[in-house]
């Protein structure tokens, strides 16, 4: 199965113009000395940073990208018209690597960031350039050199401040949904999310966050089961894991300290510094529990797994907990901003 956060493409530079072997021809002169001009460089190939894209999905029909060549030098010391450069648009949050080589070219980050990732070819001199005053009708003139072709993987990984993660069918999509503008596919089976759906939250006038909804993993997901490691590579880049757990799930044989128990393991074994991570406890579904049960329901799963985090309560369904979730999300991400600007160098 092919999944929308990775491709792979072939680029290929354009090549030089060649340079043109060419000698004056006018009437009344008399052996006209040379005037061939030098062929155009070949187009460079660029990626670029692009924040109106949201996944790779684009890569997956077309593969190949070639940029213009340059033309060959004509008489009159004519240069060659260089080939255009191609500019192909990623997602912020790419990060391309070289297959052949396993070189990493480069992270595109930042919106409008722009990287070449193969050269043009050079053009080639026309006889012109070849004039000397022990030679003077030169019939010498270079090739342009061919551009630099590559095969490259790109993975995206997503951009986002807080990171949903959990079992399938925990509720991560419905989550987004009522707390975002997001409308991922939610169904009542698992693995309803192929590929990460993003959401701004809008807390206040002036404050809002990402929200990144991965797709659920299941034990051995860090070994590549499941829908595999190609997502939990996408809770790098958050500042914040929100781990939903259902209290109602539909297999009633899962026991939700269980299911939080192999998520945490996963995380462990696929990086320490994702393990490491801000993460949260949501308790989802608690629509689905008669009240006087939820709190013995709560105090259970706590106690079993020794949690002394934040621990919030919520019914994605009916938005019932949302609100303060996103208000606890907001203040702890700006205590975040703030204290990364405390650790700046001053300037002198």
């Amino acid at each position: 199965m092919k999944f929308v956060d990775e491709a792979t493409i072939r680029v290929q530079a354009g090549n030089g113009g060649h340079g043109c072997l060419s000698f004056r021809r006018e009437k009344y002169v008399e052996r006209g000395g040379p005037d061939g001009g030098d062929g155009g460089h070949g187009g460079s190939v660029y990626l670029v940073a692009d924040t109106g894209l949201n996944t790779l999905a684009d890569f997956r029909m077309s593969r190949k990208f070639r940029a213009q060549s340059g033309e060959a030098g004509a008489g009159r010391n004519k240069t060659g018209r260089s080939g255009t450069d191609l500019d192909i648009h990623v997602p912020c949050g790419t990060v391309v690597n070289d297959v052949d080589t396993g070189e990493l070219i480069c992270d595109l980050a930042e919106d409008g960031q722009r990287q070449m990732v193969a050269e043009g070819g050079k053009g080639g001199l026309g006889n012109t350039r070849f004039k000397s005053s022990v030679n003077r009708a030169p019939r010498k003139t270079t090739n342009g050199t061919p551009g630099e072709a590559r095969h490259l993987s790109l993975e995206l990984k997503v951009l986002a401040d807080v990171g949903l993660l959990g079992l399938p069918n925990a509720g991560k999509s419905t989550l987004i949904s009522a707390m975002s503008h997001a409308r991922p596919r939610i169904a009542d089976y698992p693995f309803t999310t192929l590929h990460p759906n993003l959401g701004v939250v809008r807390v206040g006038s002036l404050q809002s966050f990402v929200m990144a909804d991965i797709p659920g993993l299941i034990e051995g997901a860090s070994s590549g089961a499941g829908l595999g490691i190609q997502f939990l590579k996408h809770l790098q880049r958050t500042r914040l894991l929100l781990h939903l757990v259902d209290v109602a799930p539909l297999d009633e044989s899962i026991n939700a300290a269980d299911s939080v128990r192999v998520i945490a393991t996963e995380l462990q074994n696929f990086s320490a510094d994702l393990a490491d991570k801000p993460r949260w406890l949501v308790i989802n579904k608690i629509d689905l529990v008669p009240a006087d049960e939820l709190e013995q329901l709560r105090s259970a799963l706590l106690e079993e797994l020794n949690w002394d985090g934040p621990v919030f309560s919520v019914s994605a369904a009916t938005g019932e907990g949302t609100e303060q979730l996103g208000r606890s999300i907001m203040q702890f991400l700006e205590r975040g901003r703030d204290d990364e600007k405390l650790d700046e160098p001053c300037e002198p």
